[in-house]
């Protein structure tokens, strides 16, 4: 059946795959999940017969990325503040948005890096990117480079190991499996240490 996909898709017009290559780098960010990392493995495993070229894959499947995310990015600025700071959702208190835009300033943009390489994750660091309001113009660079450094080991592993699509989406599935989870325990422990410190604080102030 893959092998099918894959032969219909050699015959279609290039220009068609690069512009399916762009479209799922973009909607990625927009309606996650998406399966556009996939998409630019498949896509990398016609190069070897030159349907495609691999730097022209690569660009502009970073390119919808990075349209996509800086998208995402303008929809948090516009709307956050809305949404998140008009104090409808209780259990957000203003103290921990402070402290989340100061989180943001100082590592807002090492997020933006890594964006790509953290499944599960990319359209809600692409939002609140946009919600506490990091520069645009670097911003845009940041989940560009991003992007482009993750879509060159996605065109890699899908020109390597060729027509073994199997095998690549077992990898893919393993990868973010384990990024996942990697990235949840993350966020436990950050929640774990910042309600402890919260804690011993609410206690010397209790005690003094």
């Amino acid at each position: 059946m893959l092998e099918e996909i894959i032969s219909y898709i050699a015959n279609l017009d290039p220009a068609l795959i690069y512009l399916t290559m762009f479209f799922f780098g973009f909607i990625e960010n927009i309606f996650p999940p998406s399966p556009s990392d996939f998409v630019v493995v498949l896509g990398a495993t016609l190069i070897a017969n030159n349907t495609i070229e691999f730097v022209p894959l690569v660009l502009i499947a970073s390119v919808g990325s990075g349209v996509g995310y800086i998208t995402m990015y303008y929809i948090g600025r516009k709307l956050g503040d809305g949404v998140i700071r008009n104090g409808r959702f209780k259990f957000i208190k203003k103290e921990s948005l402070d402290k989340a835009d100061r989180w943001f300033e100082k590592y807002g943009y090492k997020l933006i890096l890594i964006n790509r390489f953290l499944p599960g994750t990319r359209a809600v660091i692409s939002f609140f990117t946009g919600l506490h309001k990091l520069q645009p113009s670097k911003t845009i660079v940041y989940a560009f480079v991003s992007s482009l450094l993750w879509n060159i080991l996605l065109a890699i592993l899908g020109y390597t190991i060729g027509n073994n699509i199997e095998l690549i989406d077992k990898i893919l599935n393993t990868y973010s499996n384990v990024g996942l989870m990697a990235t949840l325990a993350a966020v436990a422990i950050a929640l774990i240490v910042y309600y402890r410190k919260k804690k011993n604080k609410s206690r010397r102030n209790e005690s003094t």
